[in-house]
């Protein structure tokens, strides 16, 4: 399968042709079926544009394994520099005898060898791209190794960024507040450690003081500044996660919805919806990294707070996962899971369960969760009667539905509802400084004073109830 892609062609005008065009390489393992594979190749092309990037074609390859030095066989190397004006060829002496990366136990490859091509009907004829369409980066759906992004670009003549950059890169760009700068960040040192390179002869350097150790090469230079940066920002961001800790130790006895789901599923257009904010909202994917919290709007009482979370994404690099596990915190702490899918996606279970790997790495997946097929709008009636047969407790919904709005807002309400007790509490003069906090987690019903205090009637959380309960006869 080869050629321009289905939704970007030489026909765009206007300020797309000022965007970097880029080619999409992409290689299906025995393993992987064609959906999945189509799946994951428009993924990339998505990411591509998020990035500022305008994918104008593909080239693809089934293999059994990824070839070591250069992803794709001879032939395909050659059809991918024809997108870029390449040579197609690596120099002499630039592939080193390496193992294949799939299959470590096999022998070694050498240079100007290639692993056998799963052949495959429909494949179709390459005509070649056209000169007016060059693109000047190549986007790989897998995770290179250095030598092989060094091989492929030296084919290609054009830039070439893996899957796991790419994100980096997304996540640099959207990243706002200096918590979610200082995650990404350490986030690209620790994917950039292990792929630094010696640029010149590895010269060693003589030790002293403040200078490279004794015997350090250039290249370990490197990664020891990298280290002691990455140690940096990590205690720079403990303070400010402890902070947030503080923040969320407060918001224990209250009751907390937190939006989690694939990127790009809706889920800040659901978080501005129900809270009347100002969240930003964009289709392009990972438009939000930063956590917001707010109260569901109206608010009930006890009110009810919204948490808005950084989206998923197959494939994500575990530094990501590891450098935001703090602020996906917000999801392991709720009482509610609000799993937001976007329906019109043909891959969204495959993107529900990604969602719900996430959450069990990061142990949250225990809480009580609620389902909204989101987008269905977009879903044939006929898909959609087969949805509601899948899902049957799941609510299908649209964000453009203001009836829709009312029945989410209606369903969590109920949530916490039905685990609301109704209580009489007594607050002593002494006690006082808990009226607040009670006011804020449950409903008053009913109050009264006397001479011994307050007397009041309230229903909310079962949990906080009882916190309180104990805090006023302590």
């Amino acid at each position: 399968m080869s050629g321009p892609s289905n939704d970007s062609t030489a026909r765009e005008r206007g300020p797309s042709e000022k965007r970097p065009r880029a080619v999409v390489l992409g290689v299906q393992l025995g393993d992987v079926s064609d959906g999945d594979f189509e799946s994951s190749l428009m993924e990339l092309e998505r990411l591509g544009k998020t990035l500022g990037l305008l994918p104008v074609g593909r080239v693809t390859q089934k293999r059994a394994g990824l070839a070591s030095a250069s992803v794709v066989g001879e032939g395909k190397l050659k059809e991918l520099a024809d997108w870029t004006g390449g040579s197609g060829e690596i120099p002499s002496g630039a592939v080193r005898k390496k193992r294949r990366i799939d299959a470590p136990d096999e022998p070694a490859v050498e240079e100007g060898d290639e692993l056998d091509e799963v052949d495959f009907d429909g494949e179709g004829d390459y005509a070649g791209a056209p000169p007016e369409v060059r693109a000047t980066v190549v986007l790989v759906d897998h995770d290179l190794a250095p030598s092989q992004v060094g091989n492929l670009e030296r084919a290609t003549g054009a830039e070439v960024l893996d899957r796991s950059s790419v994100i980096l890169r997304i996540f640099e760009r959207h990243a706002r507040t200096r918590e979610a700068r200082m995650q990404v960040e350490i986030a690209r040192l620790t994917y950039l450690a292990p792929r630094l390179r010696e640029s010149g002869g590895g010269d060693r350097q003589r030790g002293g003081i403040g200078g490279k150790g004794a015997g350090e090469s250039a290249v370990e230079l490197d990664r020891r500044r990298i280290r002691d940066r990455i140690a940096e920002l990590r205690q720079e961001l403990s303070n400010i996660e402890r902070e947030a800790g503080v923040r969320r130790q407060r918001r224990v006895l209250q009751r907390t919805v937190a939006l989690v789901g694939y990127t790009n599923a809706g889920k800040s257009s659901w978080m501005r919806l129900l809270t009347s904010g100002e969240v930003y909202v964009a289709d392009e994917l990972f438009a939000t990294l930063d956590t917001t919290v707010r109260a569901l709007v109206p608010e009930p009482r006890p009110r009810i707070l919204v948490s808005d979370t950084v989206g998923f994404i197959k494939k994500l690099p575990h530094a990501l996962v590891a450098s935001f596990r703090s602020t996906l915190e917000e999801a392991r702490d709720a009482g509610l899971l609000l799993h937001v899918v976007d329906a019109s996606d043909p891959a969204f279970r495959a993107q529900l369960e990604v969602t719900r790997t996430v959450l069990a790495e990061l142990a949250a997946d225990e809480a009580p969760s609620m389902l909204l097929l989101n987008k269905v709008d977009r879903v044939s009636a006929e898909d959609q009667r087969a949805l509601r047969d899948e899902f049957p407790d799941a609510l299908m919904v649209s964000a453009r539905d203001k009836d829709d709005l009312h029945r989410v807002h209606a369903a969590i309400v109920e949530f916490f509802e039905k685990d609301s007790v109704e209580t009489e509490l007594f607050v002593s003069y002494a006690k006082q400084s808990l009226i607040g906090p009670i006011r804020e987690v449950a409903r008053v019903i009913e109050e009264r004073w006397d001479e011994t205090g307050l007397h009041v009637r309230v229903k909310g959380p079962a949990v906080a109830i009882a916190k309180l309960q104990a805090q006023l006869e302590s």
